[in-house]
């Protein structure tokens, strides 16, 4: 029953992706739907609608067949009409292309070649680990289908299933009532100021599903959010304002860009080593200047979890500050200066000027740096906690990229520690993916 029903669900999703207005647009959905669906559980051996399987394996379950039958009937959608709208156009392609259509992909094959064996297939090799049961160095190893995740889950599938879908309704009806409201009203402006903020609903179901009993994950993904977070904004908001006042015409100020831009050369386990020489209540600098100098005992912030996550975004923040500043300089300098002058000629202060014009004009490289902010904070993060708190006090700073080599490399559970590069593998490409979103039509890439 629990496959009929996956299968039946997963039909569904492949018609809202693919189409409905026309009876075959439903019957290919419905097809392309059971089609993805049956590739993933059938990998899986069905494994997740077997008799011994936990509930929350078949709620995992079912939600991999909706996935993959989104991703094949979306997918296929989108060949079809790319392919409708070359037909279409009419244009007469000539030149290269001409010799025969293996060309582009003969010009395509090493990246392609390069893509399958160190992104695909790696990828590929860790999803299908994260469904074993092995351990670094033994050559043993046992299914457990997706006992891995769900064990970072909570028990009930109820749930599991109804706070994210909750939470996505919410954004749904919210855009609804956007699209549907007037433009001008109360309501259009509304929802047009919170639609942003659906991202911390859904972040905020997420949290509740995680397992939290006996240091579970929750407080893992709680500590991803806020350092994360904390180290994209502070780092952006702080290159942005660097940038502004190092774009000034200012005697020697190539030296001040210059200083500002070396601290991205330093590794972020250097970072990690420079901060604990500081602020260590021991032995750093900090420590010893405040007792000798004024007699006061610095806080030891490896026992204090706001101290602790705090000189771990201060360290990642002035890692990153010289990487963002470089970018905002270089996109300074392509904001038209006539509009500047023309907007202070019309009396626009010089708040009004950086809000109207300068802003928009930084749009791109600032949804860039967002992007690559992010997988800093998320990845690269690593080596500075590790060298500053290794996770302390009581695990307040150990982000998922540092809990998944403890467990995967440091306790040598290769199962688990797979499961966890999965689950911030796809966080990532999730929060990519709506940030994309989020940019369309809001992001100029030329003047029209």
């Amino acid at each position: 029953m629990g496959v009929v029903a996956a299968l039946v669900i997963a039909a569904a999703v492949g018609v809202l992706s693919f189409g409905y207005k026309t009876k075959r647009e439903v019957a290919l959905g419905a097809a392309l739907g059971v089609i993805g669906a049956s590739v993933i559980l059938g990998a899986l051996g069905f494994c997740t609608f077997a008799s011994d399987a936990e509930s929350t394996e078949g709620v995992l379950g079912v939600a991999l067949a909706g996935s993959f039958a989104w991703i094949f009937g979306s997918g296929t959608k989108a060949i079809f009409t790319q392919r409708a709208a070359d037909l279409g156009s009419g244009e007469i392609r000539t030149g290269t292309f001409r010799l025969g259509w293996w060309w582009p992909w003969l010009l395509l094959s090493p990246t392609l070649v390069i893509l399958v064996f160190f992104l695909y297939w790696p990828a590929y090799n860790t999803f299908t680990l994260s469904t074993k049961l092995t351990r670094l160095g033994t050559p043993r190893v046992g299914e457990r289908c997706l006992s891995n995740f769900s064990e970072l889950l909570v028990t009930s599938p109820s749930v599991v299933v109804m706070l994210p879908l909750t939470a996505v309704g919410i954004i749904w009806g919210i855009g609804l009532w956007h699209r549907r409201s007037d433009p001008g009203s109360w309501a259009h402006d509304f929802t047009r100021v919170i639609r942003p903020f659906g991202i911390l609903i859904f972040l905020f179901s997420i949290y509740f599903i995680f397992e939290n009993e006996n240091g579970g994950y929750r407080r893992i993904y709680l500590n991803t959010v806020i350092i994360s977070s904390s180290i994209v904004i502070v780092s952006m908001v702080l290159g942005l304002a660097l940038a502004y006042l190092t774009f000034q015409k200012i005697r020697g100020i190539t030296v001040y860009r210059t200083l500002l831009i070396w601290p991205y050369a330093i590794s972020p386990p250097v970072a990690g080593i420079l901060f604990f020489m500081m602020f260590n209540a021991t032995g750093g600098i900090f420590a010893a200047v405040s007792d000798s100098w004024f007699g006061y005992e610095f806080p030891n912030y490896a026992t204090n979890a706001t101290l602790a996550r705090g000189t771990i975004i201060l360290a990642s923040v002035w890692k990153l500050l010289g990487y963002n500043l470089l970018f905002f300089l270089a996109g300074l300098q392509t904001v038209p200066r006539e509009q500047i002058e023309a907007a202070a000629l019309d009396g626009a202060n010089s708040f009004q000027r950086f809000r109207s014009i300068v802003l928009p004009a930084l749009g791109p490289i600032a949804f860039f740096l967002l992007i690559t902010n992010l997988t800093f904070s998320f990845f690269d993060v690593y080596g500075t906690i590790d060298f500053l708190t290794k996770g302390a006090p009581a695990g307040a700073t150990s982000v998922a990229i540092y809990e998944l080599i403890r467990v995967g490399v440091n306790n040598g559970d290769l199962g688990r520690g797979a499961a966890q590069s999965v689950v911030l593998f796809l966080a990532v490409i999730g929060l990519t993916a709506w940030q994309f979103r989020q940019s369309e039509g809001r992001i100029s890439y030329g003047s029209s």
